[in-house]
């Protein structure tokens, strides 16, 4: 076990490293600039530096290996996440302490015999992860792995009494498989369980009187009261009031829904504004979002059948290297036989494997991709289909301001500058693309005299010695403003093309028809178009009806799409597409897309989507948009490079030894040469990464005091 002595060595540089490299931060804020994924970086990292910085080389190695850069995007993923950090880092800083203990109980033993039980338990501690791994494995059926050799070394040398040796060797074991158990996203229970955030009590109306009653006493046929920014607890229909729903994390629409009485509301949908009287249709387990949510639990998840290709293929050798090294015995002797046991026929596989996975867990996370389970690097390489969801992933928030219909001798222009000065300084979706499109044609927006508006309908304003009326037809119907027959045909094509109408009115008569449509996000285009160019199939899943998704999908150079898709149902298309042979990857980001992401082998989400979404995705761009699915499969094509050079650094070198052993007489001090040479080899193949995408990717910068750890990119959607 001599090869452990320079990763020891190795690894203690790494540690002063850090240790210096929080000093120097202390000492010279570091400035860093937001940079978008995909449009370069800063000046100040454009300016001439030397090919490869060492300090910075060697701060990256140290992130890589404790996934600093990855810890600090899961921090800003969910709070909860960085309290169980938190707690775990005051964890790791106890066994640290015991482990240095253990070392030094162990180095005393040599001294001092009667301390030998309590090294060898301080030993067995030291290997408590390895033991854990071997166990697992013989659960599994997998009876023969390095991790059954490693304990098995451990032991024979506590019982050839070199505890030095031991304690050394339990401190790297436990080292490795401890990262191995962080590469693994065990996080089973994460997976959001959407039923469990409903309130404990509700408000229920009886003969008049509001009631506080417990959630699980609610029976169908009660009538709830939700007031404004409360959680929908029940699927029901409105009975009394009106108001403005958010519905995205249940359906995936970018745009609140405007509810009155008939209309059916859903649990776990927010209400926005208004007060509503809703009579329980279902509640419990029964609501549409329990059902998802029980579906998504009951999923198998393909990621859990995924395994390190680099600590199988070592695993499979240990055979072939056991064996020669016992033949070798009767034919040349037992020296020579130990020096075969030197030869490392793919056993640093499963440490260089997995610590390569690292290295590019360290790159993606400076490319705002996190990356939740690194066994997902294998089935990136399989993905020859991208399946993506249209509604809030395709397509951003704010809509585009489409056609403007104008009528009753009102122009277009007219329309538009009186929306535009009715919606000015409003802050949705909708008042941003009708202020877009009035700055874009350079109109001058008059001012507005008065201003009355009615949550979840529309705004009534003066202007110019008019009143404007800006809003659904809701709203002006309820304002006393008859709509003309004449507009039927712009509702009917709108409707079929899944586009909403804002309707403009000029004091008590109607001026004009905005119609509002979905904004597709700016990199989607050139991104299918790549994604085709590499071979892989696009399909888009969409709720909305065949036009609108037959349009899209021709703007967007996609050939395969399924439309008028229930939220049921995804799933059920891409295990279909699984059916036919194809490795699927789903990119989606409302709760009705859970199921399916988790039915696909590799699953992506935008931060900003539904917490169930970004809860079972595997991975997550944390700049919000589609910018870095291209960048993630060409860092993947990359990273199948550096796993191919693995190989024949963790294989040639032990090939070597072997045919020195038997044709030119090695002994055991070359064979040890060897392979220390073959371990700078996977050390340099390891983190050369880092060094080569050092000018291409800004750093996080750590937190000073008050800091925070995570500069965010703003969302360019909003």
């Amino acid at each position: 076990m001599i090869p452990i002595i320079p990763l020891v060595v190795v690894g203690g540089a790494l540690v002063a490293v850090h240790k210096r490299r929080q000093q120097a931060r202390l000492r010279k804020k570091l400035q860093h600039q937001p940079v978008r994924s995909g449009e370069g970086v800063s000046q100040q990292s454009r300016a001439p530096k030397p090919p490869v910085n060492i300090k910075r080389l060697l701060r990256d190695t140290v992130d890589a290996l404790l996934f600093t850069d990855r810890q600090q995007l899961q921090d800003a993923m969910d709070p909860v996440s960085q309290q169980a950090h938190e707690q775990q880092l005051k964890k790791s800083r106890r066994e640290m302490q015991l482990s240095l203990g253990a070392v030094g109980v162990a180095s005393l033993a040599s001294f001092y015999p009667l301390l030998t039980p309590v090294a060898v338990l301080a030993v067995l501690y030291l290997m408590r992860e390895t033991f854990k791994l071997v166990w697992k494995d013989f659960k599994n059926g997998r009876y023969l792995s390095l991790y059954l050799i490693g304990a098995i070394v451990t032991l024979g040398l506590i019982a050839t009494g070199h505890l030095v040796l031991a304690i050394f060797v339990g401190l790297m074991e436990g080292f490795f498989a401890r990262i191995i158990n962080n590469l693994e996203d065990n996080s089973q229970g994460r997976l959001v369980n959407v039923f469990s955030s409903h309130p404990e009590q509700v408000w229920v109306v009886q003969s008049g009187v509001e009631l506080q009653v417990a959630f699980h006493d609610l029976q169908v046929g009660d009538q709830v009261r939700v007031n404004a920014g409360e959680v929908m607890p029940v699927d029901g229909r409105i009975v009394e009031g009106f108001g403005q729903v958010d519905q995205h994390i249940l359906t995936g629409e970018s745009q609140p829904v405007d509810k009155e009485v008939g209309d059916e509301v859903f649990a776990s949908t927010l209400l926005l504004s208004g007060r509503l009287t809703v009579e329980v249709m279902t509640a419990g387990e029964d609501t549409v979002a329990a059902k998802i949510s029980q579906l998504l639990n009951e999923t198998q998840s393909y990621k859990d059948t995924v395994i390190l290709r680099g600590r199988k293929i070592a695993d499979n050798f240990i055979p072939v290297k056991l064996g020669i090294a016992a033949l070798t015995v009767p034919l040349l002797g037992p020296s020579a036989g130990l020096a075969v046991m030197f030869a490392d026929l793919g056993g640093g596989l499963g440490i260089s494997g997995s610590m390569s996975v690292m290295t590019y867990l360290q790159i993606l996370a400076r490319q705002q991709i996190l990356i939740k389970d690194g066994r997902v690097f294998e089935a990136l390489r399989a993905v020859d289909t991208v399946v993506f969801d249209k509604t809030g992933t395709l397509t951003q928030e704010q809509p585009t301001l489409g056609n403007i219909h104008a009528v009753d001798g009102f122009t277009e222009r007219e329309v538009l500058r009186l929306a535009a000065a009715a919606e000015y300084r409003q802050p949705h979706p909708v008042a941003r693309a009708i202020l877009a499109r009035a700055e874009a044609e350079h109109l001058d927006l008059p001012a507005v005299e008065e201003t009355s508006y009615e949550v979840g309908y529309g705004i009534k304003v003066g202007v110019e010695g008019q009143i404007v009326r800006v809003g659904s037809a809701r709203f002006l119907q309820r304002e006393g403003i008859a709509l003309p027959d004449s507009i039927a045909a712009i509702r009917q094509h709108a409707e079929a093309d899944s586009h909403s109408l804002i309707y403009v009115a000029v004091d008590d008569q109607l001026a004009g028809l905005l119609e509002m449509e979905p904004t597709i996000r700016p990199e989607a285009c050139e991104m299918i178009q790549v994604l085709k160019q590499r071979g892989m199939d696009v399909y888009i899943i969409s709720g909305d009806h065949e036009a609108p998704t037959r349009n899209m999908a021709k703007k967007l150079g996609v050939e395969h799409y399924f439309a008028e898709t229930l939220p049921e149902n995804k799933a059920d298309l891409v295990k279909q597409l699984r059916d036919e042979g194809r490795f699927v990857c789903f990119v989606g980001d409302g709760i009705n897309d859970a199921i399916a992401l988790k039915a696909a082998q590799v699953s992506v989400s935008l931060k900003g989507a539904s917490t169930a979404a970004t809860d079972t995705a595997q991975i997550i761009f944390m700049d919000g948009t589609l910018k870095n699915l291209l960048p993630l499969f060409e860092l993947v094509d990359e990273f199948e490079d550096t796993m191919r050079r693995n190989k024949v650094v963790a294989f040639a070198p032990g090939i070597m030894t072997i045919g020195g052993v038997f044709f030119l007489h090695f002994g055991v001090l070359t064979s040890m040469l060897i392979l220390y040479s073959s371990i700078l080899g996977e050390l340099v193949n390891i983190f050369w990464p880092l060094a080569k995408h050092q000018e291409a990717l800004p750093e996080l910068p750590l937190e000073d005091e008050g800091e925070t750890h995570v500069v965010e990119k703003p969302r360019e959607d909003l």
